[in-house]
């Protein structure tokens, strides 16, 4: 086997996104490793782009104050995309992950984003103790201005968590978990707007779990 595609990937994934990422930190895919395939950039310079724009306005900051974070998924080729969205593995269609979990594609309207899955350790004690994640998602509200959504997802309080190049599109917080506070499954930010339930709580209270496990860790 030549020693060429070994050297070009290892070239490829050496590529640096922001102080603490690496380009390979986002390249494993469990569907690319069953299915053989390579998960690999189509289009390098906007994946390198886009990525850089998450890192360094999205994870660095979360990283900075919550210590390591773990990345479960991130960029993904349209080749894989499309066939986890076949395999019915949680994957969007291609269209819809433009800018999305595609970085090397723009979407519909032209721009350019990135998304990735992640978990903070450090929050993993208390979401399995108390089901609570949308105190997570309300202080990175507050404290990550960077970001343009979030997903989340019942293991491991993992979420996805998107930089989008509009920054005049507006926010969303949504979720597969049920929200111990009210209940149910609603997104907590839709469009900018808060749900009911958090409407009239003081910003500082929506999150003020956080700031107690923060305080531990600083």
């Amino acid at each position: 086997m030549s020693k060429s595609p070994v050297t070009k990937m290892d070239k490829l994934a050496r590529t640096r996104l922001s102080k603490h990422f690496f380009l390979r930190d986002f390249l494993y895919s469990e569907t690319a490793v069953v299915n053989g395939i390579n998960n690999i950039p189509d289009d390098l310079s906007l994946a390198v782009e886009a990525g850089s724009n998450l890192c360094e306005k999205v994870l660095e900051p979360i990283q900075d104050a919550w210590g390591r974070i773990h990345i479960r998924s991130a960029f993904r080729s349209c080749e894989v995309n499309q066939l986890g969205n076949e395999l019915g593995a949680n994957c969007a269609s291609n269209e819809r992950n433009f800018a999305g979990h595609i970085w090397d594609r723009r979407d519909e309207h032209g721009f350019m984003g990135a998304t990735a899955c992640i978990v903070i350790p450090a929050y993993l004690d208390y979401y399995e103790k108390t089901g609570d994640w949308a105190s997570l998602a309300w202080w990175i509200h507050a404290n990550i201005s960077g970001y343009a959504s979030m997903t989340f997802f019942p293991p491991l309080c993992a979420f996805n968590i998107s930089w989008y190049e509009d920054a005049k599109r507006t926010k969303n917080i949504r979720t597969y978990v049920v929200d111990p506070r009210t209940g149910h499954r609603k997104a907590v930010l839709k469009d900018g707007i808060e749900s009911e339930y958090y409407r009239s709580m003081p910003p500082s209270e929506r999150y003020a779990a956080c700031e107690s496990i923060l305080l531990n860790i600083r």
